[in-house]
């Protein structure tokens, strides 16, 4: 239990001791001070680090003592919450019972959970983590944008999360949505307010729960806005009027698949290599790619657009023997837009064998509208979602609904047309940018690329009782660099992860 948690029960109970004594008068914010019992603390960590453990780390997760996970690999539950509410400063101080074991012996991790607690005002998840024999009280793990309701508050995991789950780039990352629930019995009623049984967000993290609505609509109204403003004749350069429709002279693509995977490919976990050739090129350390050479169709009256983009992208790792146990190739990149929705796919080749135009990710643009400025159509920002189709090709590491990188693309209408320039892989002199996973390194000029990892890579963690390379979106590997720049979008690449044979080092 914290020292503030400790110092605001002993003030309740001398309040409580005073009063039975005859005292006339008692402090007034320690008068405010409601006990609390009966709550239950939800919350999944992060969906990416369960899916790692229990896949590619062929961990666990057991809870005891009163906690539970939901089933499908969920999230966890610990029950029993037990704290105070101040009707005064409206704070909520918690604590819960039950403890969460995490344990991969083919990674070489153990670690265990307990005595969580929630605070309102600080607006922090904090737990007890025993590692290697060793306990440290109260870390750290999320920072919470409390509500009101208290259901589903965004987390964002700490620097101390980084170094309990084992990868530096989860500092700042989301975490899984946070639920604090009332679930037996009623609260004493107070006498000056009716809020005290279902406590209320602290006034100080209001400003942030209330950004969270105004956060929320930008999205959703992006579109509304946006959609019916541009036309291709009001928006079109005033001395150049495009064609409306017809065949796509260039264009490039700028998409880093997954962060997470990169930077796990690279990492000390599967000590591999990316190598983007054929036309494709990758930005520095470890970024994204970009791809070139686009031909296809486009009519911006009918807001459709298909491209084909050059260049190969090749993830290699755990090696064994000389072969490889993870060896994928993406090629021949497609879109396809049709009112500012469509797919992203790719020609896939893993271990040898090649499967075709496989769609990968359903792509969602800002803007239903294609609009033409300076004979370059760009779209910037296109979300891409996993399909179905595509978390098979993930080998089940990811399931339907995930989020890939973002993804943008700029095509030319015409031969003189010039491309914006990007980041997403070439350096403006037409060579080719590579990323570097550590001790990696780099792939030189010209359209080839290599990013070599080792145990100093862009992740963080270690085996020596951490998850080494967590995935920040993904189960395996932390986030690296964001994918691209305003020059390119929305294509996909599949990534099918069947094994030769087991991946564990």
């Amino acid at each position: 239990m914290s020292a503030r948690r400790r110092r605001s029960l002993a003030l309740a109970a001398a309040v409580a001791t005073a009063a039975a004594l005859g005292a006339t008068a008692a402090p007034s914010a320690s008068a405010a001070e409601i006990p609390l019992s009966g709550y239950e603390l939800t919350w999944g960590i992060k969906q990416s680090y369960r899916t790692y453990v229990t896949t590619f780390a062929q961990g666990a997760f057991t809870p005891t003592a009163g906690a539970r996970q939901a089933e499908n690999n969920g999230a966890f539950t610990f029950t029993g919450g037990t704290g105070t509410y101040d009707s005064a400063t409206h704070v909520t101080e918690l604590g819960f019972q039950g403890a969460l074991n995490v344990k991969s012996t083919a990674h070489g991790f153990e670690l265990t959970l307990s005595d969580l607690k929630f605070d309102s005002g600080e607006g922090r998840i904090t737990a007890d983590v025993e590692r290697g024999g060793a306990v440290q009280d109260d870390v750290p793990l999320a920072t919470v944008t409390v509500t009101r309701s208290m259901t589903d508050m965004a987390t964002t995991l700490t620097e101390e999360a980084g170094q309990v789950f084992g990868s530096a780039s989860y500092a700042g990352a989301a975490g899984d949505p946070l639920t604090v629930v009332k679930t037996t019995g009623p609260e004493p009623e107070p006498s000056t307010t009716e809020t005290a049984t279902t406590p209320p967000a602290s006034p100080s993290t209001e400003p942030t729960g209330s950004a969270t609505p105004t956060a929320g609509p930008t999205p959703s109204a992006s579109p509304t806005t946006q959609a019916p403003t541009p036309t291709p004749s009001a928006t079109a350069s005033p001395s150049t009027a495009p064609a409306t429709r017809g065949e796509m002279a260039d264009g490039t693509l700028d998409w880093g698949v997954k962060q997470s995977f990169r930077a796990y490919v690279t990492g000390p976990v599967a000590k591999g290599e990316i190598t983007a050739s054929d036309g494709a090129t990758q930005a520095s350390g470890n970024g994204a790619f970009t791809f070139s050479g686009a031909t296809g169709a486009y009519d911006t009256e009918a807001g459709t657009l298909k491209a084909a983009f050059k260049g190969a992208v090749t993830f290699r790792g755990h090696e064994h023997d000389g072969a490889w146990s993870l060896d994928l190739t993406f090629s021949d990149l497609r879109v396809s837009l049709a009112q500012g929705e469509g797919t992203l796919s790719a020609d896939v080749d893993n271990l040898g064998e090649t499967s075709q135009d496989v769609v990968l990710a359903d792509l969602s643009a800002p803007s239903a509208a294609l609009t033409a400025r300076d004979d370059v159509i760009s779209l910037d920002g296109v979300t891409a979602t996993l399909t179905e189709a595509g978390a098979e090709a993930f080998g089940g590491f990811y399931t339907a609904g995930a989020a890939l990188d973002p993804v943008s693309l700029a095509v030319t209408l015409t031969e003189d047309a010039e491309l914006p320039a990007g980041t997403g892989g070439t350096d403006g002199g037409g060579n080719g940018g590579t990323g570097t996973g550590g001790t990696g390194t780099d792939g030189g000029s010209g359209a080839t690329g290599s990013t070599t990892g080792g145990t100093g890579s862009t992740v963080g963690g270690d085996l020596d009782g951490s998850l080494a390379s967590t995935g920040s979106d993904v189960p395996v590997g932390a986030l690296g660099a964001a994918a691209g720049a305003a020059v390119a979008a929305g294509a996909g690449v599949v990534l099918a992860l069947r094994r030769r044979h087991a991946m564990v080092e």
